[in-house]
């Protein structure tokens, strides 16, 4: 949940509407379709299901760019269209090709669309890169 506490220009719910679908039809072509905004009195709540962490987090970048939006709650899904052990699998997979990660030290739990890393690593770092390409498999909540 965002709110802006700073004043914004008052604009008409529709219009904001309007303007917020035109930015996710830019910014997310793909996943647009998929996500449906509301607003209230400049407040937005996003809803939806899309497949990718990414997807969510510049759906809501892109509606707070919005003039007259003063709030938003970000409510949209992360649906995988991806079974547990195929996602399992591809996070393996990219550890595997990355180089920064030790593939050998680092075992990959996957329960629907939650992914849990278990090991150890040689340093932070490479603990950040595990996750970082963990949050890159599709579906990944």
């Amino acid at each position: 949940v965002v709110n802006r506490s700073h004043t914004v220009n008052k604009r008409p719910d529709p219009e904001i509407v309007r303007e917020i679908i035109a930015e996710l039809k830019a910014e997310l072509p793909y996943a647009a379709d998929d996500i449906k905004a509301v607003v209230r009195d400049g407040q937005v709540t996003l809803k939806g299901e899309v497949e990718w962490d990414y997807q969510r987090r510049r759906a809501a970048d892109a509606a707070l760019r919005v003039s007259g939006v003063t709030g938003l709650t970000n409510e949209i899904e992360i649906k995988p269209k991806i079974k547990p052990e195929d996602l399992k699998r591809k996070i393996e997979d990219a550890f595997k090709r990355n180089a920064e990660v030790d593939a050998q030290r680092v075992t990959v739990e996957a329960e629907g669309n939650k992914v849990i890393l278990r090991g150890t690593v040689h340093s932070w770092a490479e603990r950040e890169e595990a996750e970082r390409v963990a949050w890159l498999a599709p579906g990944v909540m």
